[in-house]
């Protein structure tokens, strides 16, 4: 603990170990940080995160290893759950968890730490407020150390990324999108090593096998070399398996109307505040909608609206043929906080019997006796799991989810990104995960000023065109206001009639662009798909003619198999994609 280091290296991990009743949380850590450098600490949920930090701060004691930290620099911490703060100030207490972050924050910098400790800084901040924290660590001068499942975030603040895997670390240096694709590469080249040599060890072996079968002296020696030279050999350990992820499938067992939902002028208050009015917008069968907007301009409240749990105040909304909701609320009042995880699912689903629950609940990573424990004890992450548990097995076509991301790890986003991306339903979720939203939106409805502005794309896409969309909206506001000032009620009322006559054929304007729109979107999509078909095909020959080229040689054989199988997975999700792309092209015809 006492070492000292000149610049530039701030922080030193070495060798530390960390257990609690004999589970090894952290083993032989190892990582440096240097002055003014930022980086992340990321890994599954429990994979010891929190721990490392704690080590670190000298909140606890580490069993094995050591921290250097210099004497001359000051080191300063925000908690997750700001558990670090002593305080009677009411007026603390009563602010919402993105504003005692920010306040936090401000008074931390302020001190102008040489080290910033962060643990889940981005937990309770909306989008703006993300913002807001991205360019202060980006201005910020010192060192950063964090923890966070933001990847958006990430991406934009570090340029190393500690893996947490399994007790051990491993570094990779650049942002969270560059240890992304190195960790793939990484562990695809590590199998690859791994399973070659098993087949060379085993193509050994056999043939060891076979010069003794011949019982004579020389091919005795030949066996006997051989095997001298297989004990020589380094054995590869196998790769350290993931954390088993949890298997998540949205399947409607129908296709609904292509008309999904129609809101027309919907509106609503709270205690005199405008949330929002004139709400009018339609989804249509297979769109994947992000709703965004700061924290309190009625995102959730709409979502509640929409599910029959709070009225609105003016206006209506009209659900298509054959549209079946399924609603994922954030703070899971779907779920019975008294009954058994065993008994929500099977209450829920009385058709399935002991076994299918199980079975269920195993997916989702409930195995053993946790399936008795009731709701009430589960952490927020595990909650959650349960209600996307419960979202896949009632087989809607229309989801509609509220932050369905918070508490979830890095990996189980992964696992609910892909399974929304290969949904063939509707979907229309709130979400401050930009990365999130990158990943799975193909259109974007914003809620700003009291009014919904639309957008045809990602978050990407939105950030571009904002401020052309926004100025435009602000513009037309600030129109019709001035009108209705200068005009009599007679004449506001004929005007009204003009402007909704105008609204409409500007709907049927921004329809067509939306057509136009989502016909490029699926030639596109069909093009790309037949070009990798022909290329895929084209590979897949001449694997094929080079198997009789390689002869006996296992290795080269199992490499060649392996790539077969991949080409074939991928061969299916491409005639999947154009299958799809047909289909929709079809229906826009």
């Amino acid at each position: 603990m006492g070492i000292q280091y000149t610049e530039p290296m701030i922080l030193n991990v070495s060798m530390l170990s960390k257990s609690y009743v004999g589970k090894t949380v952290l083993n032989e850590v190892s990582f440096h940080l240097e002055e003014k450098e930022k980086a992340a600490i990321v890994g599954i949920n429990g994979s010891g995160k929190t721990t490392l930090l704690r080590c670190i701060l000298g909140i606890e004691e580490a069993d094995e290893g050591g921290i250097a930290f210099s004497k001359e620099k000051k080191m300063a911490y925000l908690a997750q759950q700001h558990a670090d703060i002593e305080t009677e100030d009411e007026s603390f207490q009563s602010l919402s968890g993105g504003q005692k972050t920010k306040k936090r924050l401000e008074e931390i910098l302020q001190e102008k730490p040489d080290l910033l400790i962060l643990d889940e800084p981005t937990n309770h901040l909306d989008i703006q407020s993300l913002q807001w924290l991205e360019k202060v660590l980006k201005r910020y001068d010192g060192a950063v150390l964090l923890v966070s499942h933001d990847r958006y975030f990430l991406d934009k603040i570090v340029t190393k990324v500690i893996d947490l895997e399994n007790g051990k670390a491993r570094v990779y240096q650049g942002n969270y999108t560059a240890y992304a694709e190195k960790k793939r590469q990484l562990r695809a080249a590590e199998w690859k090593a791994f399973l070659n040599q098993q087949a060379e060890l085993k193509h050994q072996e056999a043939v060891i096998e076979k010069l003794r079968q011949f019982n004579r002296e020389k091919s005795i020696r030949r066996a006997e070399s051989r095997e001298k030279m297989l004990e020589k050999m380094e054995r590869l350990e196998r790769p350290e398996e993931t954390e088993n992820a949890m298997k998540l499938l949205f399947a409607p067992k129908e296709s609904s109307g292509n008309d999904v939902l129609t809101t027309v002028d919907l509106g609503k208050s709270y205690d005199d505040k405008r949330l929002f009015s004139h709400a009018s917008f339609t989804i249509h069968r297979g769109e994947h909608v992000a709703l965004i907007g700061d924290n309190g301009t009625g995102k959730t409240t709409l979502l509640k609206i929409l599910n029959g749990l709070v009225q609105a105040d003016e206006g209506e909304f009209r659900l298509g043929a054959k549209v079946h909701i399924a609603y994922y609320d954030q703070e899971h009042a779907v779920l019975n906080m008294e009954k058994t995880l065993f008994d929500e699912i099977q209450d829920t689903y009385p058709d399935r019997n002991n076994t299918k629950v199980r079975n269920a609940l195993a997916a989702f990573l409930f195995t053993g006796d946790d399936v008795y424990k009731r709701i009430k004890d589960l952490s927020g992450g595990e909650q959650g799991r349960v209600s996307l548990l419960k979202l896949m097995l009632s087989d809607a076509n229309f989801l509609i989810l509220d932050e369905p991301t918070n508490h979830l790890d890095i990996q189980g986003k992964e696992v609910l990104e892909e399974a929304i991306r290969n949904y063939e339903g509707t979907v229309l979720y709130v979400s401050h995960d930009r990365y999130f939203i990158n990943q799975t939106a193909t259109r974007i409805i914003e809620l700003f000023s009291n009014r919904f502005d639309n957008y045809i794309g990602n978050y990407d896409y939105y950030e571009e065109k904002k401020e052309a969309v926004r100025a435009y909206g602000d513009a037309q506001q600030k129109d019709k206001k001035q009108k209705g000032k200068a005009e009599s009620k007679a004449e506001g009322e004929e005007n009204l009639r003009e402007n909704r006559e105008k609204d409409s054929k500007k709907q049927d304007w921004e329809s067509q662009k939306e057509f136009s729109a989502k016909k490029r979107k699926w030639q596109n999509a069909l093009q790309k798909a037949e070009e990798k078909i022909a290329s895929l095909e084209e590979r897949k020959n001449e694997l094929t003619a080079s198997m009789e080229a390689v002869g006996s040689d296992v290795g080269k054989l199992m490499e060649i198999h392996k790539e077969q199988e991949e080409i074939e997975a991928e061969l299916e999700e491409q005639y999947a994609v154009w299958e799809e792309s047909s289909t929709m092209l079809e229906e826009l015809s």
